[in-house]
C-alpha cells in the first residue's frame, strides 16, 4: 500500500486488512465506504483518515450557509460537510464540493449499517416532531379502496428498496439532465472562450518563467484563476458532461428501472407509478396523500403529488425535510414535464 490512511478512532486493522477494505471501499468524493471502516479526507487529501463503524456513534449532513430553500440567492451556495461523530466524543467534519456525494454516503451507510443513526440528534428531534405533526392529519378510518392502495404502496417500496441504486441513478440522472437542459448556449460559448483565454495566459505564464520574460506570476496567476472558476462553475461542456451524456443518462436510468419493475409482480398488478417515478420518496408522499384523505387510489395520489409539486415556486417557504425530499424528486417529474 503506496499510502496508508492513518487511524481516526481507537479500532485499527491490520495491514493487511487495511488495504484489502480500502480496495474494495465505494470511493464517493474524498471519502470512501468499506466494509470494516469510513474513510475520510483530511482538508487537503482525500480518504486521509480511516474510523472502523464500531467507534462511529453517528454520522450525519451539515450544511453552512443557508440554502434559503427556493429563494435561490447566494452567490456561493451552501458548502456541505459529512460530519462523523465518534463514542469517545471526537468529531470529524469533512469538507465536501457537491451536497449530493453526502447524501449517498450517508444512504450507504444507512443501508451497510442501520444501527448508525444517519442524522444529528436535533435533525432526529425535528423529524420526530415533523412525523408526529403529519400523523395528526392522518383520517383514522380509510376506505377499504384506500387501505388497498396503502398496501400496495408498501409493497412496491419494499420491492424498490432492494435495488436503492436504480432510484439512486434515476434523481441523479433527472438532476443533471435538467441542469444541462437550462444551461444557456451563450453561457457555454463564454465559459469556452474563458476558459482559452485562462488557458492562453497559463501557458504565456510557463514561457515567461522559462525565458525570463516579464509578468510571468500575473500572468500564470490569472490562468490558473480563470480556469479554476471555468471549471467550477460546471458550465463548460466536456466528454461526460454535456446535453446529449445527460439525455442519453437519463434514458439508461429509466430504462433500467423499467426493466426490474417489469420483472417483479406487486399488488394490484402494476408498479403503482411509471419507471421515471420510482423513487421511496415519491411513494412515502403519496402514502401521506391516501392517508390524509386527499385521494383513494395510487393514480388520484399521484396526481395529487403533481399539483403539490407544481406549487412549490421560489415564492413558497418549506420546512427543511420536506426541502429535502422535494429537491431530491422535483427534478424527475420536471425532466418529463410531470407526464
Amino acid at each position: 500500500m503506496i499510502f496508508k490512511p492513518r487511524l481516526l478512532g481507537t479500532t485499527s486493522m491490520t495491514n493487511d486488512e487495511l488495504a484489502a477494505d480500502r480496495k474494495a471501499a465505494a470511493v464517493i468524493g474524498p471519502c470512501a465506504v468499506g466494509k470494516k471502516a469510513l474513510y475520510v479526507n483530511s482538508f487537503y487529501i482525500s480518504r486521509f483518515y480511516y474510523v472502523c463503524y464500531k467507534d462511529i456513534s453517528r454520522v450525519f449532513k451539515r450544511v453552512a450557509m443557508s440554502r434559503g430553500g427556493y429563494t435561490g440567492k447566494g452567490v456561493f451556495g451552501s458548502i456541505p460537510y459529512l460530519v462523523v461523530q465518534m463514542k469517545d466524543g471526537r468529531e470529524k467534519q469533512c469538507n465536501f464540493k457537491f451536497e449530493d456525494q453526502v447524501d449517498k454516503i450517508l444512504a450507504l451507510v444507512s443501508e451497510e449499517h442501520p444501527e448508525i443513526p444517519v442524522h444529528s440528534r436535533k435533525a432526529e428531534e425535528r423529524l420526530e416532531k415533523a412525523k408526529r405533526e403529519r400523523e395528526a392529519k392522518y383520517i383514522k378510518n380509510l376506505s377499504p379502496e384506500a387501505e388497498k392502495s396503502l398496501e400496495a404502496l408498501a409493497d412496491a417500496r419494499e420491492n424498490l428498496e432492494n435495488r436503492s441504486i436504480l432510484y439512486r441513478q434515476l434523481a441523479y440522472a433527472a438532476k443533471q439532465k435538467r441542469i444541462q437542459d437550462h444551461i444557456s448556449p451563450s453561457y457555454r460559448v463564454m465559459a469556452i472562450l474563458l476558459a482559452a483565454a485562462g488557458a492562453v495566459l497559463a501557458l504565456y505564464g510557463v514561457w515567461a518563467f522559462m525565458t525570463k520574460s516579464g509578468f510571468a506570476l500575473i500572468s500564470l496567476m490569472i490562468g490558473l484563476a480563470l480556469l479554476a472558476v471555468i471549471m467550477a462553475t460546471r458550465v463548460l461542456p466536456t466528454g461526460t458532461r454535456n446535453k446529449k451524456q445527460a439525455q442519453a443518462d437519463w434514458d439508461q436510468a429509466v430504462s433500467e428501472m423499467d426493466s426490474f419493475l417489469s420483472k417483479t409482480p406487486y399488488i394490484g398488478g402494476d408498479f403503482p407509478v411509471p419507471p421515471q417515478y420510482a423513487h421511496p420518496i415519491v411513494l412515502d408522499r403519496m402514502t401521506r396523500i391516501i392517508r390524509e384523505g386527499r385521494a383513494e387510489t395510487a393514480e388520484e395520489a399521484l396526481a395529487v403529488l403533481k399539483t403539490d409539486l407544481k406549487a412549490l415556486n421560489k415564492s413558497v417557504r418549506v420546512s427543511q425535510e420536506e426541502y429535502d425530499e422535494v429537491v431530491t424528486i422535483k427534478p424527475m417529474f420536471l425532466v418529463c414535464d410531470y407526464k
